[in-house]
């Protein structure tokens, strides 16, 4: 006895983008308010001048449904054809349950499937990776993607390694079958051996005997404190440097194309040193249009990407139908990767 299987489609596309960007605009002179730095030093380091961060009734859960929508909207697709709902993050704020079934439930989507995916900066890339392997299977028809980050709650504002980088945002986009591939094969990596640099300093259940044992202590005298992130930039920076022009030039392989052929890069957004580096080491041409969301938005992880690929689509930097490169890279440490015909310019953006 044989057990049926499905065939999904081959040919797979972003057929519409959407985004998020808290209201609150913080620029590095409000955050040296509190870090001990300056404008220029963090402009001359990373690359920003301003990020955003949610404020009032803003939330992961909120910021992930307004860029879904929009993405819902943009792409024309029915969201009763949505098979699933991929919410590539860190941020959520409870283990259990998991966001992506309340957002889905949010979105007039419950029932589907819906699952969080993490992997840190590259989260975006996994997740379209994981989603485009699932219409191919025949598993889904299409999937709303969303990747969504308030990094800015697990931040320690007096950190130098990490209170300056980080902003909050969501972008999403949905995939679905096309008359030609749009999608190529997913290069993706990861190297736990050098997982410490980038990490939580306190896990869940340290943390929690913590609190309890200081229970009825005089908080002033003895705080609980709280998990922030830590980085060490120099060892990601090196990390980075050796590893990523190789995925970077894998994901032509796979693709098929050159790097000539390549009309816009959109890396992640974590440093514009880092990215003009990538740029120089593959060797692509200085006129190509490269991402710089990172400017005025800050690194906001999974959502880094898909902000920036729809910044660039509503300013007119890039036009859909044109071929990109992407990579997504951090936390974990992980990378992922792909060559992509970009999607029609949002009608509604979030600039």
């Amino acid at each position: 006895m044989s057990i049926a299987g499905k065939k999904g489609h081959d040919n797979v596309a972003m057929l519409g983008i959407g985004a998020y960007r808290p209201t609150r605009v913080v620029s590095n002179d409000e955050v040296c308010e509190v870090l001990d730095s300056t404008d220029e030093w963090i402009f001359e380091r990373s690359g920003i001048r301003n990020r955003r961060w949610i404020s009032g009734d803003e939330s992961l859960r909120s910021i992930s449904v307004a860029a879904g929508r929009r993405a819902l909207r943009n792409s024309g697709v029915d969201p009763s054809r949505i098979g699933a709902l991929i919410l590539a993050t860190s941020s959520w704020p409870m283990l259990t349950p998991h966001g992506a079934p309340i957002v889905a439930s949010d979105l007039g989507m419950n029932g589907i499937a819906a699952f969080d995916l993490t992997s840190g900066c590259g989260g975006f890339g996994y997740g379209l990776g994981v989603a485009t392997d699932m219409i191919r299977a025949g598993s889904v028809e299409y999937v709303l993607l969303i990747g969504a980050e308030t990094m800015t709650i697990g931040i320690d504002p007096t950190d130098r390694g990490t209170a300056f980088i980080f902003g909050d945002g969501a972008g999403a986009v949905v995939i679905g079958p096309s008359e030609e591939n749009g999608i190529s094969p997913t290069v993706w990596g990861s190297d736990g051996e050098n997982a410490e640099a980038i990490k939580q300093d306190i896990n869940f259940v340290d943390y929690m005997q913590r609190a309890q044992d200081l229970q009825g202590t005089d908080p002033k005298v003895e705080p609980v404190g709280r998990m922030a992130l830590r980085m060490e930039g120099p060892r990601v920076f090196r990390w980075a440097a050796v590893t990523l022009p190789r995925a970077l030039s894998t994901a032509l392989d796979v693709a098929g194309v050159s790097k000539e052929d390549i009309e816009v890069f959109i890396p992640h957004q974590a440093n514009s040193r880092i990215n003009e580096l990538m740029k120089k080491n593959l060797g692509l041409a200085d006129d190509i249009p490269m991402a710089g969301d990172i400017e005025n938005t800050g690194n906001t992880s999974a959502a880094s990407i898909p902000l920036a690929m729809e910044e660039m689509l509503a300013t007119g930097k890039a036009k859909g139908g044109q071929l990109a490169l992407l990579l997504g890279f951090g936390a974990g440490l992980s990378y992922a990767g792909q060559v992509v015909i970009l999607p029609p310019a949002p009608a509604e953006s979030s600039l």
